[in-house]
């Protein structure tokens, strides 16, 4: 193996709408969660990862839930506050991995709106090769295609290529390419598999 993939929100970056609603609930834990699976689910949310614009999708999901318009607005007007910061133990990864001179990409499931305020916050986005962000190319992980523009754009080997994601579905669609995916659920255990795969110097 000689390239690495990252995905962004959940591998690199703490993001999370219970940063921000916690705050707007007032530490109302079970209205928060009733709120977050009822109006703004992860569903409506990957709507605009997959490229629909943010107005349209607050105007929609506003006239379903008049009473809610604050709390809808405020998911992306807000939405910087749900990036709670970087995960540091990830990052010192990629910084090794930029170190000992591995090529980096990014794959992402992210609005083409939102993923500027990323790009400006954390200065680490800046050491990848390049970047697909979802929003920008209407199709998001799972789906196949976003995998093949992936390499076709990047020229990228996938026969020497990893991708490591915070959702397992999308790892594991990244065979549809012949790229080895990692299931990230911790720094440690990152660490581990790309030492195994010989990505990282061991002991």
């Amino acid at each position: 193996m000689t390239t690495v993939i990252f995905d962004l929100g959940g591998v690199l970056i703490d993001w999370n709408p219970r940063h921000l609603y916690r705050k707007l609930f007032g530490g109302d834990e079970a209205a928060m969660e009733e709120f977050l699976a009822g109006v703004c689910t992860p569903e409506w949310n990957r709507c605009q990862d997959a490229g629909r614009p943010v107005a349209e999708a607050a105007r929609e999901l506003k006239a379903r839930y008049p009473d809610r318009g604050a709390l809808i607005d405020a998911y992306y007007a807000r939405f910087d506050e749900m990036m709670a910061g970087p995960i540091a133990e990830s990052v010192a990864i990629l910084a090794e991995l930029r170190a000992c001179g591995v090529p980096l990409y990014a794959l992402s499931n992210f609005s083409a709106e939102t993923y500027p305020l990323a790009l400006a916050r954390f200065a680490f986005i800046g050491w990848f090769k390049g970047v697909l962000v979802s929003g920008e190319h209407g199709v998001i992980k799972p789906d196949p295609a976003i995998y093949r523009l992936l390499v076709e754009r990047f020229a990228i080997d996938p026969r020497n290529a990893v991708f490591i994601d915070d959702v397992k579905a999308n790892a594991e669609a990244a065979a549809c390419v012949g790229i080895h995916g990692i299931h990230f659920s911790g720094a440690s255990a990152l660490r581990a598999e790309l030492t195994k795969l010989g990505l990282l110097p061991g002991g």
